[in-house]
């Protein structure tokens, strides 16, 4: 029987299963005892979880009796990231950023009202923003998120903006609906979106969106610095370069939007 609250098909074993995954995936190593302490399970429920992980290959035991995730949920991984051609095909127009501007360059996909990192080229500078592969961001505080939010359909932001919660993460989150809807109507006339500290302290990025064949734009390119480096004039000097260089992408993909704009 389902938990009070749960839908028919909730399968509670499965979904603990996976909390334990992801927990690995945080914390790196721990004890029974620590996986229960931080999900709230008994010790025998953690244990059965943790044993039938080992027994699939997802996680193993080291000698001080801790767990730890394996390979196998990276290759996982790496099977999906590998459906995803757009990674290929953006790599070389990330790379003239990269050599333009020496900061770091991410991909990004809209996914699930959040930004996925799909991939990136690392800063050559000592000092440099890093958004490792796979994690995920608040559409609405980033460079990334807000360049493909202002393309979206006004339905569709609509949709986005009465189910999202604009919580605070950096000192310039911006937490007004109101406001954020007029931010997007200025980076949809420029094509740039700005991120000045609004995901985190000291983390600035600019992005333009990126155009599939349907007129879509389900990705975007950033170019993210530390804010030391990122003053007005710097910014100006990208933002052209930036645009350009996603145009051209669009046009690889076969989007017609981005050749009529040309």
């Amino acid at each position: 029987m389902p938990a009070k609250g749960e839908k028919y098909f909730f399968i509670s074993s499965l979904a603990k299963g996976i909390k334990t995954l992801e927990l690995l995936a945080e914390k790196e190593k721990l004890s029974v005892s620590d996986v229960a302490k931080y999900l709230g399970f008994n010790r025998a429920g953690s244990h059965r979880h943790l044993a039938t992980l080992k027994d699939l290959g997802y996680v193993e035991q080291n000698e001080a009796n801790s767990y730890q995730l394996t390979s196998k949920l990276f290759e996982l991984g790496l099977k999906y990231a590998n459906r995803f051609e757009i990674r290929k095909v953006a790599y070389p127009y990330m790379e003239e950023l990269s050599r333009t501007f020496k900061e770091t360059i991410n991909l990004g996909l809209f996914d699930a009202n959040e930004i996925l990192h799909l991939e990136k080229i690392d800063s050559p500078e000592i000092l440099r923003i890093d958004s490792p592969l796979g994690t995920r961001a608040p559409a609405y505080c980033t460079a990334l998120g807000k360049a493909i939010l202002s393309v979206l359909p006004s339905n569709e932001l609509d949709a986005y903006l009465g189910k999202i919660n604009l919580r605070r993460h950096g000192p310039n989150t911006i937490t007004s609906k109101k406001k954020l809807r007029r931010e997007l109507e200025e980076i949809l006339k420029m094509g740039i979106a700005i991120d000045n500290e609004e995901l985190a302290t000291g983390l600035c990025c600019i992005a333009s969106p990126v155009f599939n064949h349907y007129g879509r734009a389900p990705y975007a390119i950033s170019l993210s610095a530390p804010a030391i480096r990122f003053n007005a004039k710097r910014i100006d000097k990208i933002q052209p370069v930036i645009k350009t260089i996603c145009k051209k992408l669009s046009e690889k993909l076969g989007s017609a939007t981005q050749k009529n704009d040309s």
